[in-house]
Order: C-alpha cells, then sequence, then structure tokens
C-alpha cells in the first residue's frame, strides 16, 4: 500500500454558525446531550449482548504462519514466477478450508505502459441462501520497488511486503479457518485478495508524478466487472479492508474517507476493538484520507472502511517499513494481528448477531 493522501473536499467539513442564538445553543446542547446518553446506552447493550456470545478465539501464531508462507515464494511482483505460485497458494488455503474460491484474471497497464497480468481472488464462505454478506479484503501483491528505502540503492528492488499486503491476507485465511465450520452463522463472507495495489508510480520517477490512478489496479478491475464476479450486490451490508495489520508499534486511525462513506461502521468496529481492550491498537481520533482498494468498494455501492496502520510514534501516516527492504516477515508483530483478528471476530459474529441469529 501507498500512495498520496489526498484531501479531503471542502463540502465534507461541518461549519458552524457563530451567529446562532443562545436559547437555539442550549436547545442543541440537550438535544445533544439526551442523543449521547441513549448512544452510550445503545452501545452498552450491544456490547453485553455481544459478550453474551460465543465467539472463538483468534490465533495470531496461525495468522503468522500464513503471513511468512506468502513471503517465502519471495516478492509478489506481477509477471513473476513468485505472484504466480503464491496465487496458486492462496487459491489452495481457501479451498482447503471449505470456501468456494472465484479468480478474477485480467491485464492491467502499469503507469509506465507496461502490460502485466493481475489475478483477484474471491474466496466465499455462506451460501446463496444468506440474504446478508460482508467483505473482508486486503491486497495480496508487494510493491515492485523499495522507493521508500533509507538506502537509495535499494529503491528500484521489490520487497517482501509482509505487513504492506501479506498480513490483510494471513488475517483472512486465520478468519476463514476459524468460521468454516460453523454453521450457525446467518452470514456470509466474501475474502477478497485483490492484485495490482501496490504498482502506483514510484517516487524516484522523474517529476515525481503520482496519479492516483495508478493505484489500486485490481480493485478498479474487480469494481468494472463487479457485477459479473459477486452475489447481488445489494445483499452486501458492509465490508472492511485489511492494510498493513500486523507490523510492530502499529495504531490505526479513523481513515477519513472510511469517516465519509461509512463513518456508522467505523464507529462500531473502534468501539468494538475498545471493548475488548484494544484500544491503544484502535486510536479514536481521526486520520487522512488515502487513496486505497476500499474507494473501489464503495463506488459500487457497499459502505466500506480501511483500517490502514499509522506508525505509533508521532502519527507519522504510514509504518517505519513501509515500502523499504524491512517490511518482511521479521517485522511482524503477533499482538497487533491479535488486535485486528480478534476484532473482526467479534465484528462477523455481532453482524451475525444482528441479522437475526
Amino acid at each position: 500500500m501507498g500512495r498520496k493522501l489526498p484531501e479531503i473536499n471542502e463540502k465534507s467539513s461541518i461549519c458552524m454558525n457563530k451567529c446562532v442564538r443562545v436559547i437555539k445553543i442550549t436547545l442543541v446542547l440537550v438535544v445533544s446531550l439526551l442523543f449521547v446518553c441513549c448512544n452510550s446506552k445503545k452501545n452498552e447493550e450491544q456490547q453485553e449482548e455481544l459478550n453474551a456470545q460465543s465467539v472463538p478465539a483468534f490465533c495470531a501464531d496461525s495468522a503468522y504462519s500464513y503471513i511468512a508462507a506468502q513471503c517465502a515464494f519471495g516478492p509478489r511482483v506481477m509477471n513473476s514466477a513468485a505472484h504466480d505460485s503464491c496465487a496458486k497458494y492462496i487459491i489452495e488455503k481457501f479451498e482447503s478450508l471449505g470456501l468456494d474460491v472465484i479468480s478474477q484474471d485480467g491485464v492491467t497497464t502499469l503507469y509506465d505502459g507496461t502490460k502485466v497480468n493481475m489475478k483477484n481472488i474471491i474466496a466465499r464462505y455462506g451460501g446463496d441462501d444468506v440474504n446478508c454478506r460482508i467483505i473482508i479484503c486486503s491486497h495480496w501483491d508487494s510493491r515492485p520497488w523499495a522507493d521508500n528505502d533509507v538506502d537509495a540503492t535499494n529503491h528500484h528492488t521489490p520487497i517482501d511486503g509482509a505487513n504492506d499486503g501479506a498480513s490483510g491476507v494471513g488475517v483472512m485465511m486465520e478468519l476463514a479457518r476459524l468460521i468454516k465450520d460453523d454453521d450457525t452463522l446467518n452470514i456470509g463472507v466474501d475474502f477478497i485478495c485483490f492484485d495490482a495495489e501496490d504498482c502506483g508510480t514510484p517516487q524516484w520517477e522523474e517529476g515525481g508524478h503520482d496519479d492516483a490512478n495508478t493505484w489500486c489496479l485490481g480493485s478498479q478491475y474487480w469494481a468494472a466487472n463487479a457485477n459479473s464476479v459477486m452475489k447481488d450486490l445489494g445483499t452486501y451490508k458492509f465490508g472492511i479492508l485489511l492494510d498493513m495489520v500486523g507490523g510492530s508499534e502499529s495504531s490505526f486511525l479513523k481513515e477519513a474517507f472510511s469517516m465519509m462513506y461509512a463513518p456508522n461502521v467505523v464507529n462500531d468496529i473502534w468501539a468494538t476493538a475498545s471493548n475488548l481492550g484494544y484500544g491503544n491498537y484502535f486510536v479514536n481520533e481521526n486520520g487522512g484520507g488515502i487513496t486505497d482498494d476500499h474507494i473501489q468498494v464503495n463506488k459500487v455501492g457497499i459502505p466500506c472502511v480501511d483500517i490502514i496502520a499509522s506508525d505509533i510514534n508521532g502519527r507519522q501516516c504510514f509504518p517505519m517499513t513501509w515500502h523499504t527492504m524491512n517490511d518482511n516477515i521479521q517485522n511482524i508483530n503477533v499482538n497487533t494481528l491479535k488486535a485486528v483478528g480478534q476484532t473482526l471476530v467479534a465484528v462477523i459474529y455481532n453482524s451475525a448477531s444482528a441479522n437475526g441469529k
């Protein structure tokens, strides 16, 4: 993952009128306090209901092993043997977990005109009779260039992408393993592995031009053909994108486009994480807007949020390993994986409960 942080449209900001009468301010405050109290009570009731459920434990060590397996193939750069071998591994792993798998193959064009073969992988849990589905997604390719590495001699070298790509897929695989035999869940889950996300214009390109359209090529292709590879789009309740969810010293802020398109989903996820004791990871602060795969999911009408890491020290935009040779398995942290994975388990089971379990 990696691209410039676009500015949020100014029309999305809320402007307060300084000339409001005192009486109107008082009424607004009273209504706001009543809303907060009622909403707090609702959240407490929802959490009590969630705590009463039998929610399986997310195994971070298992997710770690899935991440290591992907990295063992080498950098997952398109038009490479490592890319093809890892695609086969991902497909076979999800199939071994009992999910139906669709391979969405296509050809896309990089920023410099290079044609590459791409493969989006869609693994489905839940049959056709399920009337409510959710999407959990991540990109699985790795950056072809370590263009943010402190050593300039590495700027044209592909990275392992342990955190930036493989971590999200590893979490999804462990989630699939946990729910595969649970026939009580009355909700469908589509795990989507997007390809060609991280091949946007490199920093060393002459002029430094960074066109947002050169990123997320796999999800762009998926969105253009979503009706042909997905179930009825109207059955999807929401989506969650995982990007860099396994690194050390990571925190997750509320990404701006997520708050624009799916604020209720964002707040539910962060509240769930807090109630589970992971508030130090899911920080209740707003972050910047990021061009990422969730934008394309939102474009097809499915509210989708981006769980994407910032560096916990100083709230930097991305983790210190971002687009560097240090984005390897040695810098994957099981505690971060546990925080993200267990939160998602609770979100899945809570969604099933809300759907009439």
